[in-house]
């Protein structure tokens, strides 16, 4: 038995279990929580993320800190600033964003929705000065 599996709990989320909230991170997305802090004991957390309403100002420069972080677009795109370029997400891409890595997510389609998968599940954002001058435009929604 290794050290960690005193902690970790089975663990099957249906989607009716688990709905679309508000309060998250970014009040312009909504989270679906997929139960895998609870069943790590906090190593990991994923979750499903959507758009809820239109872009405006974006995240804003931020870096996470963890250990770990992927993004798998679901459905949808997403433009990010990873650094100094621009990145067009779309539905079947997979994203590693590497620790500490200062980024944007600037745009995003109205039928956007990813997953994120980060560890620890308890992560902190914390804001960053611009690494780059301008952000570009977001696409308007129709």
């Amino acid at each position: 038995m290794n050290q960690h599996s005193s902690v970790m709990k089975f663990s099957h989320v249906k989607p009716g279990d688990t709905g679309y909230v508000g309060g998250g991170l970014r009040d312009f997305f909504l989270y679906r929580d997929l139960g895998i802090a609870e069943a790590t004991g906090g190593q990991v957390i994923a979750h499903l993320v959507k758009a809820n309403l239109p872009p405006t100002d974006g995240t804003g420069w931020h870096r996470h800190d963890c250990n770990f972080q992927i993004v798998l677009m679901m459905k949808g795109w997403a433009k990010f600033m990873y650094e100094d370029t621009v990145t067009l997400v779309e539905a079947g891409d997979c994203v590693h964003q590497r620790p500490g890595m200062t980024h944007y997510l600037f745009d995003y389609s109205p039928d956007m929705e990813y997953l994120e998968i980060v560890s620890p599940a308890d992560f902190k954002t914390v804001d960053t000065p611009a690494p780059t001058g301008e952000v570009p435009a977001v696409t308007p929604w129709k």
